[in-house]
């Protein structure tokens, strides 16, 4: 074993908090003494612009003289205790039923966190698809931006097609594999 890898290790642990803005935010696991420094571009680098706090994180990390970094996000779960409402339109969907939905190829055309919603545009669709700001939330999601690549799984509501889960584009290309 070189001394990189003895210095690396895997650790889950839940998003403390996450500023897009800042460029950095912080990841708290019983698996270390300190909590976690996440940088925007190690998350980047996963496939995401951004990450709820409370969510469920895996990353490789290492120890440096200026405390402990995440080097790698391995896996991102939704914040725990969260459910899936989406109001009328999927009053009858169970995680379950979500998952089997396909994930469909989309950009982010724009989204306001303060207002709660944005829309994306599917790869091949003229229709905008509504995203709502609690299915980005327990998505793990924070944020997105205008033009960031993401899967979908969407249902037909009332007003149309929305979006019942995204996955940051990287992500859904893995679980392809």
């Amino acid at each position: 074993m070189t001394d990189k890898e003895e210095v690396m290790q895997i650790v889950h642990g839940r998003v403390k908090w996450f500023d897009p803005s800042k460029g950095f935010g912080f990841i708290v696991s019983d698996q270390t003494d300190a909590d976690i420094l996440l940088h925007a571009n190690v998350l980047r680098n996963f496939g995401q612009g951004s990450v709820a706090d409370g969510a469920g994180i895996d990353v490789r990390i290492q120890r440096t003289q200026r405390g402990v970094q995440a080097v790698e996000v391995l896996g991102i779960e939704p914040p725990e205790g969260t459910a899936l409402a989406f109001g009328e339109d999927a009053a009858q969907m169970v995680g379950e039923d979500i998952l089997l939905l396909p994930l469909e190829p989309a950009r982010v055309k724009w989204y306001d966190k303060g207002k709660g919603f944005g829309f994306a545009n599917v790869f091949g669709r003229a229709e905008d698809v509504f995203v709502h700001a609690e299915v980005l939330r327990v998505s793990g999601f924070a944020d997105l931006t205008a033009g960031e690549a993401v899967a979908l799984r969407i249902i037909e509501g009332r007003r149309g097609r929305m979006a019942v889960q995204v996955v940051s584009w990287e992500a859904a290309n893995r679980t392809k594999s």
